[in-house]
């Protein structure tokens, strides 16, 4: 990538002009507390110094016009008309001339007033290039070697000094070469440092970007427990909490303002895992001291263990898959010989209806152990998911066609299915949603068979307000589930029925977890029924 990715192309007058027009302005401010000092001078009867005793008349008109010069100057440089080059020339000649033609009027080189000029050849030189610099000092050495021969062709004053003159002129070009060498050294400094400060915003802005995207949470707290900085995915792991200066980390999440503290008291302590809510997924927090001293901070990092998960049963996956592979090899075979043999001897006429009953039981078991190597070798084969971003309300009109084309005796009014908003989104594997839907409104149905209403499994989405997740409920009225099997309904081989295989929650939960998504179930107090939460991972954020 060229670095102009990063820093645009660097020119210190098109870039920043108010570094040049700034020096000219302060140049601007001398003349007119120059020439303002020299009319006080002037018009102070009780000062002695030679002002008024060569040429008074020609030294006010001088300065008068030096001071009236300033002030449209100031105007000028306020308008920046005429363009800067013309301003920084006009400027420094009439420095030059004015302070020349007052120096004469003062008494000539004697007076020291030539000085002055070395003034505006500085400012001139720290503007300019080394080039304008140096016709700078050549006006005014000129200009004072004028002077003289001025003063020696009139016989005005004593004889004109020469060598004080070229002296002077000697120290108008040390200056501006001195000034200008140190002026341009000053620019590639300033020009340096200001490449580095862009190099830095840059800088900081990529790091906060990246922060802000990171798949883990990233909190630094400090020494009082405050948040002083928490990126979108810790924000959304944490319930999208209240942040203000004023709140704690108490405040926003007690179990990891706790385990925080017991890790200052003992850094080699191991975090736990814990869920801030109930709707919210497993959390695994880390703790990195920030700086020496502790009390200087500690940054958290919150891992979302589902991914953790996902990778574990990736690897489960893997060693199921050799499983599945040999059960359908050893279990298959005799299974379909002893089902076929159970359908001839259905068939045989010397048989009582004792007989045949027992014929029908070989047949209804080989089916249910069929079922179950099916499921196993399903959940095997999920490590072949396409995730992608769809519509859930388009999706489910979609399932629903499916579903019903598929069941004979459901009618369309026996499932209810509302999406609010219209437009939620959910990052999932479509193939895997649908299964995890028919196991779930598979189960819903049958364990509402004897609700006398409709419908008998409603089926809501949208986005929850403590996570800000899509999420899907599926809900029956039936009897409910006791406090007993509820510990166990998502084991695998666990059911409450004869002929259930006690795979599908398992296999359900399983879909989930391959896609970064919960299922949970949650409870209905008011009312009789059973309620199977997915609460799907931001569409947002993206999976590794």
């Amino acid at each position: 990538m060229s670095s102009s990715f990063f820093h645009a192309p660097f020119n210190l007058i098109a870039e920043r002009p108010t570094d040049t027009w700034r020096p000219l302005a302060y140049l601007n401010l001398y003349r007119l507390l120059v020439s303002a000092t020299f009319i006080v001078f002037y018009l102070n009867e009780t000062l002695t110094i030679p002002l008024k005793g060569y040429a008074p008349r020609l030294f006010i008109s001088v300065i008068l016009f030096y001071f009236i010069f300033s002030l449209i100057n100031w105007v000028m440089i306020r308008l920046r008309q005429p363009g800067f080059n013309v301003q920084v020339f006009l400027g420094v000649f009439i420095d030059i001339i004015v302070t020349t033609v007052f120096m004469h009027a003062a008494g000539g080189i004697q007076s020291g007033f030539g000085t002055l000029i070395v003034v505006a050849i500085g400012g001139g030189s720290i503007i300019m290039s080394g080039r304008m610099a140096l016709l700078f000092a050549a006006t005014a050495t000129i200009a004072i070697l004028g002077e003289q021969t001025y003063v020696s062709l009139l016989s005005r004053y004593e004889d004109a000094n020469y060598i004080q003159a070229g002296i002077l002129g000697l120290s108008y070009f040390t200056t501006a070469i001195v000034v200008n060498f140190l002026a341009r050294r000053i620019r590639e400094s300033e020009a340096l440092a200001r490449k580095r400060g862009v190099d830095l915003a840059n800088m900081a802005e990529l790091t906060e970007h990246i922060i802000q995207r990171m798949q883990t949470g990233i909190l630094v707290i400090d020494q009082d427990n405050h948040v002083r900085l928490v990126n979108e995915a810790a924000w959304q792991m944490l319930g999208m909490p209240s942040l203000t200066r004023e709140n704690t980390l108490k405040n926003i999440s007690p179990e990891l303002h706790q385990q925080i503290e017991q890790w200052r008291g003992d850094t080699e302590w191991r975090s736990l895992v814990f869920r801030p809510s109930q709707n919210m997924g497993d959390i695994m927090p880390r703790f990195s001291q920030i700086g020496r001293d502790i009390s200087s901070g500690i940054l958290v990092y919150l891992e979302d263990t589902s991914a953790m998960a996902q990778r574990a049963q990736q690897l489960q996956l893997a060693s199921l898959g050799r499983l599945t592979a040999s059960i359908a090899h050893e279990i298959r075979n005799p299974l379909g010989a002893i089902s076929h043999a159970g359908q001839l001897l259905a068939e045989s006429p010397h048989l009582d209806s004792h007989d045949l009953r027992l014929t029908r039981i070989i047949a209804d078991q080989s089916e249910r152990l069929n079922t179950i190597v099916e499921n196993i070798m399903r959940v095997s084969r999920r490590d072949e998911s396409r995730i992608e971003v769809f519509n859930l309300s388009d999706f489910l009109q979609y399932f629903m066609k499916n579903y019903l084309a598929g069941k004979e005796g459901i009618q369309a009014e026996d499932i209810l299915v509302s999406i609010n908003p219209a437009d939620t989104q959910v990052r999932f594997d479509a193939s895997h949603l649908e299964q995890v839907l028919v196991n779930l409104v598979d189960n819903g149905l049958r364990h509402s068979a004897h609700y006398p209403n409709k419908p008998r499994v409603e089926i809501l989405g949208g986005n929850s307000e403590a996570s800000n997740r899509p999420f899907l409920d599926i809900i029956d009225h039936g009897s409910g589930i006791s406090a007993e099997a509820l510990q166990h309904i998502f084991e695998p081989f666990f059911t409450t029925e004869a002929t259930g295989s006690g795979l599908g929650l398992y296999l359900s939960r399983e879909l989930a977890e391959c896609n970064q998504a919960r299922l949970n179930y949650v409870s209905l107090p008011m009312e009789k029924g059973t309620c199977f939460r997915i609460l799907f991972q931001d569409p947002r954020r993206q999976f590794n």
